[in-house]
């Protein structure tokens, strides 16, 4: 590991944050800060911790001596100033001749403290910065420290390793008793550099943020040579079918069979997202013929339990000609995993008192020998948190197994741990929204309607793919949306375009749960002289496109098992053909019967069809050309065309896109035909 501290770069932040006021300790404390978060064999999602030891004005303007302290859950890697809280550290220091500290007390204590009151919460480990004497003090969960000393003989290969430089500190839940711990070893010890938390990380410090940085630099490095030493070969792989199945085809199994039906609502499920990894090192690690043991012996650090629960799923390996096998391996692995679970918590509840209430038993990470492994959340953001956190886990055992044998906490500090009132407030107690966990494919995602969809859509707390013949279009409305919306380039005319479209989806959220099929293109003539190659290219655009796009969404869904929903733009002319507009309007209303179709042949299956009958929406459908020439077929004004309704209102690309969400909310509602059109009793179908 080598050193990422560049003289010239802290100077610059050293200049750029005086410009705020902000003086050069801290300035160089969040500089240093931001060079561990961002090596992930350091620091990953909000874990680690730094401090400073300063004086600030308190709000009465009187110089104080403070702890400026990393917030809770604040990401290292981009942290700012106000990421790091003061808090008065005279009263802090005085906490350490206590005998006990409740964790509700230490909290109370440490928030009355801060010289700002709505400053976040301060890390869960500020006492131990506190009671350190250091001005700079740094705290990593790196890889290397992890992979020595999470072994039975984890302090003794440490004290070979470092020969004195580090104090060791006995494996203590972290909060006040580990503070003093370890506290007192530093004093036993005063010479040492830093610190080794058995089963936990590291703790370095020194006089300025250079000196505490690369001394854990320094200290890393000497643990990641010795993982280069007498290495055993890891793992011998067991015997695995000769094919196997591709994460297209495994993703949706898994998806549903991690999914739960949502019993406070009648036909809701609690679906989760996936994030799928792949590569030798993960290979290598899940196809293991020892992997129901390291695989499952606990979490690398106690950290990572409440986003990755303390072991992962194990499957079979998915064999391409017996998915039906697969999907039942898959879903009982899954019940004994929520089974073993239930008997754990039941276990450690009735150890404490019968005082806690269970966590969704379900898993957070899955190992799929053969193929990798994937990471489950309510949201692609969680799903890729815990791919990236089990990820570094194999990692860690990999290198673990190498030098020894892998050993993670006991049961009792894993539910200690996962149960741990501190740890639960770092996921936040947020609203989910009424999509979150679901994802949603529109097509024609480019177009006006299409991405105003994408936008209701991902606002509701979906996740959005928008599909459209022009790629840079689409990547442009996704980017509009946010970081977790994909674009992909899909012609609904070929079939190979969709399933690849689809296969795409499903490498990045793991399955499907809505389409709506969009996608159209306007086609005009009187009907009895209009070419036939004409109304042929408007069918397949406009009628076998939204077949083409149901098929391949109904496949992933039932797959699935966990319903879903298909939603159509039907138009107005499927009801109420125009003039010369029966191109366009002919494979429509063939679309409307399709719906129908669709309601009655899946509606055992859960999946939902319906549609939106939207007349005159200012898109790329009805530019303004296309707009003139309708208004003057039916020979008004262009501003009387598009407000010609009962309500005298323009209809806009919103009103569509939200009649699309009330209809993906509706559970209880198939074969509808929303209109969508500000009144048009000749358009209306009830």
């Amino acid at each position: 590991m080598k050193s990422g501290w560049v003289e010239s770069e802290a100077q610059a932040a050293v200049d750029r944050y005086a410009r705020n006021g902000i003086a050069r300790d801290l300035a160089l404390r969040v500089y240093t800060t931001r060079l561990l978060g961002r090596d992930p064999k350091l620091v990953l999602h909000g874990g680690g911790n730094t401090s400073l030891k300063t004086t600030m004005p308190d709000l009465l303007g009187e110089e104080v001596a403070v702890l400026c302290v990393k917030g809770s859950g604040s990401d290292m890697a981009t942290v700012e100033p106000p990421d790091l809280p003061a808090v008065r550290l005279d009263r802090l220091r005085k906490l350490r001749t206590r005998a006990a500290l409740s964790d509700e007390e230490m909290v109370r204590i440490q928030r009355e403290s801060l010289l700002e009151p709505t400053a976040p919460n301060p890390s869960v480990e500020t006492l131990l910065h506190a009671f350190l004497p250091h001005k700079f003090v740094d705290h990593t969960h790196a890889n290397a420290i992890l992979s020595i000393v999470d072994q039975p003989e984890g302090e003794a290969i440490c004290a070979d390793v470092y020969d004195g430089r580090v104090g060791i500190v006995h494996y203590v839940m972290p909060g006040f008793l580990l503070a003093k711990a370890a506290a007192g070893i530093y004093d036993s010890q005063p010479a040492v550099e830093g610190l080794i938390l058995h089963k936990h990380g590291i703790f370095t410090f020194g006089h300025s943020a250079r000196e505490a940085y690369e001394r854990m630099i320094a200290l890393v490095t000497l643990a990641e040579e010795r993982l280069q030493k007498k290495r055993n070969a890891v793992f011998v792989t067991a015997h695995l079918p000769q094919a196997i199945a591709p994460v297209t085809a495994v993703a949706p199994i898994l998806r549903g069979a991690c999914s739960r039906k949502d019993e406070r609502i009648e036909g809701a499920w609690r679906h989760v997202i996936l994030d799928f990894r792949t590569g030798p090192g993960i290979l290598n690690f899940v196809n293991g013929a020892q992997l129901a043991r390291y695989g499952q012996a606990g979490v690398v650090t106690p950290d990572h339990t409440i986003r990755t629960k303390n072991w992962p799923l194990v499957t079979a390996a998915p064999e391409p000609d017996r998915m039906g096998d697969f999907k039942r391996a898959v879903r009982a692995a899954v019940s004994a995993f929520v089974q073993r679970y239930q008997a754990y918590f039941a276990r450690q509840n009735a150890r404490v008192g019968g005082i806690k209430r269970p966590l969704d038993p379900l898993p957070r990470v899955a190992l799929v020998p053969g193929l990798g492994l994937f990471g489950l959340g309510r949201s692609k953001r969680a799903a890729r948190v815990a791919a990236d956190l089990a990820q570094c886990a194999l990692e860690i055992i990999t290198d673990a197994e190498a030098i020894g044998r892998f050993e993670s906490i006991s049961e009792d500090e894993m539910f200690d741990m996962e149960y741990w009132s501190l740890e639960q407030a770092k996921l936040g107690v947020a609203t989910e929204k009424p999509l979150a966990g679901q994802i949603a494919v529109i097509t024609g995602g480019a177009g006006t309607i299409g991405a105003a969809t994408a936008k209701a859509f991902a606002a509701a707390g979906a996740e959005v793919a928008l599909l459209d013949v022009d790629q840079r279009a689409a990547e442009e409305k996704a980017k509009a949306i946010g970081t977790a919306a994909l674009a992909v380039k899909c012609d609904v005319t070929n079939t190979i375009s969709v399933t690849d479209a689809f296969a795409q989806v499903i490498e990045a959220f793991g399955g499907v749960d809505i389409v709506v099929s969009n996608a159209g293109a306007a086609w005009q003539g009187r009907i009895g002289e209009v070419d036939e190659e004409v109304l042929r290219k408007s069918f397949e655009v406009n009628f076998y496109g939204h077949q083409r796009v149901a098929q391949a969404a109904v496949k992933v869904m039932l797959a699935q098992g966990t319903g879903g929903c298909l939603l159509f733009n039907v138009s107005k002319q499927a009801v109420n053909p125009g003039a010369n507009f029966g191109p366009y309007g002919l494979p429509k209303a063939a679309t409307l019967f399709l719906v129908r179709q669709y309601a009655i042949d899946y509606g055992a299956d859960g999946i939902r069809a319906n549609a939106v009958n939207a007349d005159r929406i200012r898109s790329g459908l009805l530019t303004d050309a296309f707009i003139a020439e309708r208004a003057k077929a039916r020979g008004v004004s262009e501003k009387n065309y598009l407000s010609g309704n009962l309500l005298g209102r323009e209809v806009t690309a919103e009103d569509v896109a939200q009649a699309f969400l009330h209809q993906a909310l509706e559970l209880k509602t198939t074969g509808d035909v929303t209109t969508v059109d500000g009144g048009n009793i000749a358009a209306a179908l009830r």
